[in-house]
């Protein structure tokens, strides 16, 4: 079974926090703190959404960083995912 977000929404797979540090100090389960980057992993069909036309510029696989707040967190067969608009997403991270 596989998640089909509806109008300009996006669903995304958050990214593990770190286990250590840069400078390698490892990190206790309690400090770490989750990144707030993700990859996409189902995009809406956008189109009309409300009164706009919304084009989607995201696609599965695309790793992008997202505001700390505003996006619904759900569960799905056992996985933990973010659901939010395509709008809310800040950046796209390019290799």
């Amino acid at each position: 079974m596989k998640l089909a977000p509806l109008g300009d929404k996006v669903v995304l797979k958050q990214l593990e926090a770190e286990e250590t540090t840069k400078s390698g100090l490892i990190l206790t389960s309690s400090s770490k703190e989750k990144p707030q980057e993700a990859i996409v992993v189902a995009v809406g069909p956008g189109g009309l959404v409300g009164d706009h036309n919304v084009e989607m510029v995201l696609k599965e696989g695309d790793r992008v960083i997202f505001p700390r707040y505003g996006a619904m967190e759900i569960k799905f067969e056992g996985e933990e995912y973010l659901v939010m608009r395509q709008n809310d997403i800040l950046a796209i991270v390019k290799d």
